[in-house]
């Protein structure tokens, strides 16, 4: 599943320059030295990637508290549903839940924060502006944590959300060297390959939820695998047992 991440990351890139494009040109990066550039580029990634993992541990969390109440496998399923109906439900249909607005005065803070910070150059600038940028709303960064709160664990909820966030380095570092370098059909035949991914991501949240024992797509639930041992043992204990009788 962590690979679903990264390829989730990669994907939707084309999606972030877009988004987060406008932020990444508007860094304050160093026109005159390639090195000094590429470190402020890095600590610029670096501060989303520690955003990202910094959901992926609070999202983590939550996952291993349903988990440890018994709902993994239902949670695993609900999740898959939830980024289905992402992809499939009309904008408007979603834009009634507005799940968003009670966040609306932190997006506003982390905004004057983020146009603080572009206006700055010191060392910290960029480590800080990616910090931020991690906090902008993106449907993609959604996604991200559905897939980090179903995995049920910190490490791996923090894993999967590092994993996004590096799926997402490469088209960004292209797009401040080289700008907006993807036009019209490319782009548009890329963005369309996104919503199907996302569903095929849903798709095997689903079945891994459903636990029909497909080792890695859908294992068994941990305690139908001890149920199944222990009966498997205790046959095996039998049936030593009747062979050693006189």
């Amino acid at each position: 599943m962590i690979a679903t991440a990264f390829i989730l990351g990669l994907l939707g890139s084309f999606h972030c320059v877009g988004m987060c494009g406008p932020i990444a040109f508007l860094l304050p990066l160093d026109r005159q030295s390639n090195s000094k550039k590429l470190l402020q580029l890095a600590l610029y990634h670096l501060g989303r990637l520690f955003t990202y993992a910094l959901l992926g541990l609070l999202f983590g969390l939550l996952g291993k508290s349903l988990y440890l109440f018994g709902f993994q496998q239902q949670l695993s399923v609900a999740v898959g549903i939830l980024m289905i109906l992402a992809v499939v439900l009309p904008q408007r249909i979603l834009s009634k839940f507005k799940i968003t607005t009670p966040l609306y005065s932190l997006i506003g803070k982390v905004k004057s924060s983020l146009g603080a910070q572009l206006k700055k150059r010191t060392p910290d600038t960029f480590f800080a502006i990616g910090f931020l940028n991690g906090f902008l709303p993106c449907g993609l960064v959604y996604m991200a944590i559905f897939g980090a709160v179903a995995t049920g664990e910190l490490f791996n909820g923090t894993l999967y959300m590092l994993a996004f966030g590096f799926g997402t380095i490469p088209l960004m570092t292209t797009a401040v060297y080289l700008g907006n370098f993807l036009k019209g059909d490319a782009r548009q035949r890329i963005r369309k390959t996104i919503p199907v991914f996302v569903i095929i991501v849903g798709s095997l949240f689903i079945l891994r939820g459903m636990g029909l024992g497909i080792p890695y797509l859908s294992p068994k639930p941990l305690k139908a695998s001890i149920e199944a041992q222990y009966e498997c043992h205790s046959i095996s204990f039998e049936e030593t047992k009747n062979e050693n009788e006189p």
